[in-house]
C-alpha cells in the first residue's frame, strides 16, 4: 500500500512539472538570436498606490462564520394569470413652434395714430444674410388744452448685410431716419397761433467685426472693430457729422493678456444762430482714447485693473486737454448664484451732440453749446444674485462725479420773438458740476416661457456747483413690465413708469429790466400702458393696446402736456420668402 502511494505521489508531481514547463513553454515567444535582460523590481512611491492585497488578520483566533440560509415556504397554487408582453410608454410631444424670419405689423388708434412695421430677414447662404426695417408711427396730437398744432411723425428705414465665417463675422449697415415735431408748449395758448412745426433727419453708414480665432494683427490679437458715421440735421439750417472708429485687442505680455480698447471720435458741427443773436454757432473736436486693462481670477473673485486715458483736441477753440480716469471693477461670489457682491470706479469723456439731445427731448432749439462731460468718476457697489431658479435681484448704489454735465433747462420768452421757437416754447443747454448720489433696485422673475416679470426702482440725490436746481432731472424713477402668455392663443402684457419730481426755469426777457426767473416745479406722474393679442395661426395675430390709462394728463417737459388715454387695434403678420 505504501509503494502504491509514493507511486502515485511521483505521478502527481511529475504532472505538475510537466504542465508547467509545457505553460511556460507556450507563453515564452523568445526569437532566435534574441536576448532578454530583465531588471530586478524597483519599488517607487508611486507604485504603493497600485498594490492591491487581501489584508490578513492578526488574530489569533479566527473563526469561519456559519454560511446563514433563507428558506421559503413555497406552496404550490392554480394560477390562471399569463403576463402581458410589456410595451414602453410613449411620451406625447409638442408640435414645434414654427419660427418665421420676417413680420408685418399695422395698428390704427385715437387721435389718428398709424402704427406701422416691417422687418425682413433672409438668408442668401449658410453664411450670407441680408436683412431690413421699417417702421412708422404718427399722431394728430388735439391735445386737450392746446391751440398749436402737436401732432408728430416718425419713420425710419435701416438695412443690413451679414457674414459669418469660421473664424470672424463682419456685417455693414445703414439707415435714414426722418422726424417732425412741434414747439406746441407756448405758455399762452391764447394768443394767436403761429407755425411751430420743425423736423430732423440722420442717416447713417458702418460696420462691425468679430474674430472667433486668433487672428494676428500688427503683433497683437484683435477681437473686434466698428466704425460708425452719422449725418444728423434739422429744417433750420443746422447740420453735424459725428465719425466713431473702435477697436479691442488681447496683447501678450510674457504669460498674461492686457486686453486694451481704442477710440477715436470725431464730433463737428453748427448751427445758424445763437439764441439771443444772429451769430453762427460752430463747434468740432476729436477724442482719441486707450483703455488697458487687466483681470485676475481666483476661485470667487475676479478683479479688472484698468485705466482709460483721454486726449480731447478741441479744433474749434485750438485747446487740447489729457484726462486720466480710472477703470477698475471687481465681483466677489459669496455663495455660488445665490449672492455675489460687485464694486468698482469708472470714469470716462461722454461725448455729447446734437443728435442725442434731440433724441432725449424732440423740443430743443438748434441754438446749442455742444460741449464734452467730464466724468470724473463713477464708483458703484451692489449685491446680485438669485432667489430662486426663477428669480434674481440687484440692489446698487452710486456716486457719480460730472463736470461740465449738460442740464435741459427752459429757454427765455423773448419780447420780440424772430423765429418760432423763442416764445418760451423750447429748451436749451446748461452746463455745471454735478454730483449724484443714487440707490436701485431691481427684481426680474421668469417663471417660464409663458410668464416674465420685471420691477425697477431707483432714487437720485443731486448737487450743484453754479445753477440753482439739477434741472429736470428726476428724483426717483421706477418702471415695471410683465409678459403673459395665457394660452395657445392669448397673450397679454403691461408696463408701467413713474416719474418723480423736476424742476425747472422760467423767464421772460423783458424791454427794459427782465423780471425774477420763477422756479418752475413738474408734479411727478405715472404712466400705465398694457396691451391684449390673440393667435388667429401660426402667421397671423390680433392685438389691443392702450396707452395712458390711468388718464394722467402730465407734463414730462415744462408746458408740454401729453395725449390723455389712448387706444390702438392692428394685426401682425409673419412670414418667410
Amino acid at each position: 500500500m505504501q509503494n502504491k502511494l509514493k507511486y502515485i505521489i511521483a505521478i502527481i508531481l511529475a504532472l505538475s512539472f510537466t504542465m508547467s514547463f509545457a505553460q511556460e513553454r507556450e507563453s515564452d515567444t523568445i526569437d532566435a538570436g534574441t536576448v532578454n535582460v530583465v531588471k530586478p523590481y524597483t519599488p517607487t512611491i508611486s507604485d504603493a498606490f497600485k498594490i492591491k492585497e487581501t489584508p490578513s488578520l492578526n488574530d489569533s483566533i479566527t473563526a469561519k462564520k456559519k454560511v446563514i440560509k433563507y428558506n421559503i415556504f413555497s406552496i404550490p397554487v392554480a394560477s390562471t394569470f399569463t403576463p402581458a408582453k410589456g410595451k414602453a410608454a410613449t411620451v406625447d410631444k409638442e408640435k414645434p413652434v414654427k419660427l418665421y424670419d420676417n413680420y408685418a405689423s399695422l395698428g390704427v388708434g385715437t387721435y389718428t395714430t398709424i402704427l406701422g412695421e416691417v422687418y425682413l430677414n433672409h438668408a442668401l447662404s449658410r453664411s450670407e444674410r441680408v436683412g431690413g426695417y421699417f417702421s412708422h408711427h404718427s399722431s394728430q396730437g388735439d391735445i386737450d388744452g392746446i391751440n398749436f398744432d402737436n401732432n408728430f411723425s416718425e419713420t425710419g428705414l435701416n438695412a443690413y448685410y451679414s457674414n459669418k465665417m469660421k473664424k470672424k463675422s463682419w456685417k455693414v449697415f445703414g439707415g435714414l431716419n426722418f422726424e417732425t415735431y412741434n414747439w406746441y408748449g407756448v405758455p399762452d395758448q391764447s394768443i394767436e397761433t403761429f407755425d411751430v412745426d420743425h423736423s430732423f433727419y440722420t442717416a447713417e453708414i458702418g460696420g462691425e467685426i468679430k474674430f472667433d480665432g486668433d487672428v494676428s494683427f500688427d503683433e497683437s490679437i484683435i477681437n473686434k472693430g466698428s466704425i460708425l458715421f452719422r449725418r444728423f440735421g434739422d429744417d433750420q439750417d443746422s447740420g453735424e457729422n459725428r465719425f466713431v472708429l473702435k477697436s479691442e485687442f488681447n496683447i501678450p505680455v510674457s504669460d498674461e493678456v492686457i486686453n486694451t480698447e481704442i477710440t477715436i471720435d470725431y464730433l463737428g458741427g453748427s448751427f445758424d444762430r445763437s439764441y439771443f443773436a444772429q451769430e453762427e454757432l460752430n463747434y468740432s473736436n476729436i477724442n482719441f482714447g486707450v483703455a488697458p486693462s487687466y483681470q485676475m481670477k481666483q476661485d470667487d473673485l475676479t478683479i479688472s485693473l484698468g485705466v482709460n486715458l483721454v486726449y480731447l483736441n478741441d479744433t474749434e477753440a485750438s485747446e487740447s486737454k489729457f484726462y486720466i480716469y480710472p477703470n477698475i471693477t471687481a465681483s466677489y461670489r459669496l455663495v455660488d448664484e445665490l449672492l455675489i457682491a460687485y464694486g468698482g470706479i469708472e470714469g470716462g469723456l461722454i461725448q455729447n451732440s446734437y443728435h442725442a439731445f434731440a433724441q432725449e427731448n424732440s423740443f430743443v432749439s438748434p441754438t446749442l453749446f455742444i460741449a464734452p462731460t467730464d466724468q470724473v468718476y463713477n464708483a458703484s457697489i451692489g449685491l446680485k444674485g438669485k432667489l430662486s431658479n426663477s428669480m434674481s435681484y440687484n440692489i446698487s448704489g452710486h456716486y457719480l462725479a460730472d463736470n461740465n454735465r449738460a442740464l435741459f433747462k427752459s429757454n427765455s420768452l423773448l419780447g420780440t420773438p424772430e423765429t418760432n421757437y423763442q416764445n418760451g416754447n423750447s429748451f436749451g443747454i446748461v452746463y455745471d458740476d454735478v454730483t449724484t448720489f443714487s440707490i436701485a433696485g431691481e427684481l426680474n422673475v421668469d417663471m417660464n416661457r409663458n410668464f416674465k416679470l420685471g420691477l425697477k426702482a431707483e432714487y437720485f440725490a443731486y448737487d450743484t456747483d453754479n445753477e440753482a436746481e439739477a434741472w429736470n432731472l428726476p428724483d426717483i424713477k421706477a418702471s415695471a413690465f410683465l409678459d403673459y402668455q395665457i394660452n395657445e392663443h392669448w397673450f397679454a402684457g403691461a408696463n408701467f413708469f413713474f416719474v418723480g419730481e423736476r424742476k425747472d426755469l422760467f423767464s421772460q426777457a423783458g424791454v427794459l429790466v427782465p423780471p425774477t426767473p420763477i422756479t418752475m416745479t413738474l408734479d411727478s406722474y405715472f404712466d400705465l400702458n398694457a396691451h391684449v393679442g390673440y393667435k388667429i395661426n401660426n402667421q397671423l395675430s390680433a392685438f389691443v393696446k392702450a396707452n395712458n390709462i390711468a388718464n394722467q394728463e402730465y407734463q414730462r417737459w415744462l408746458n408740454y402736456p401729453v395725449q390723455s388715454i389712448q387706444f390702438l387695434a392692428g394685426a401682425t403678420y409673419q412670414f418667410d420668402f
